[in-house]
């Protein structure tokens, strides 16, 4: 794709995406970062859309599982804060088996993923807790973290712009959408994120940094 930097800085173009991708990627793995597991809770009085993985265990789903599960998020959660990831991937893969329309822990796996580099399986969890909370801006702004990390440009572009129509008010979102325009090449579009991160945000070096790369 389009990049807005001379041919001849490519060893320097690599290392100024590797840098804020990693940053970003060692602060999800750590649940260090914006994002609000507790607001995956599904809205009881909403329909939810459950993935298709998990159609076929439907049945299998008791009450007494989800609290379960439950039960297995909330420890995963704290052991993921706490950095322990390896321990909290296992507590997130029983509350997975246990209940797998638990977006929370569909949510928490997939930054654990995401941190490991594993970004395949992170898409497809993170795809997973956008079914059940589609009104949620989180899971799409993790999706479109590991689409930028893959290369796939495009498709982190179409998550960031869902996301910020859900959250506009997130700065994170805005300045991920910034990223993901000014590699796209798109110079405008780049500098209208960077512009509202910054407006929400005005301390976002990262944002501001942009800002003044694309000339907003």
């Amino acid at each position: 794709m389009a990049s807005p930097f001379p041919e001849r800085g490519l060893a320097r173009r690599r290392r100024f995406w590797r840098q804020p991708l990693a940053l970003a990627l060692t602060g999800i793995a750590l649940c260090g970062c914006s994002f609000d597991l507790g607001s995956l809770m599904p809205e009881k009085d909403k329909p939810q859309e459950a993935p298709k993985a998990a159609a076929t265990a439907e049945s299998a789903v008791s009450p007494g599982s989800v609290t379960e599960a439950q039960a297995h998020t909330t420890k995963a959660q704290s052991l993921a804060k706490s950095g322990e990831t390896a321990a909290a991937l296992d507590e997130f893969n029983r509350a997975v088996g246990l209940d797998p329309y638990n977006a929370q822990a569909l949510y928490g796996r997939a930054l654990i993923y995401q941190g490991n580099n594993q970004h395949d399986v992170a898409i497809a969890d993170f795809s997973a807790a956008s079914g059940l909370n589609p009104q949620k801006a989180e899971p799409l702004l993790g999706r479109a973290t590991s689409y930028l990390a893959l290369g796939k440009i495009k498709e982190a572009t179409a998550d960031l712009d869902e996301a910020s129509e859900a959250d506009p008010h997130n700065a994170q979102i805005w300045t991920a959408r910034g990223q993901a325009y000014e590699r796209l090449g798109d110079k405008a579009k780049a500098a209208a994120s960077y512009n509202k991160a910054v407006a929400l945000r005005p301390r976002d070096d990262t944002a501001r940094s942009g800002l003044a790369r694309v000339g907003g």
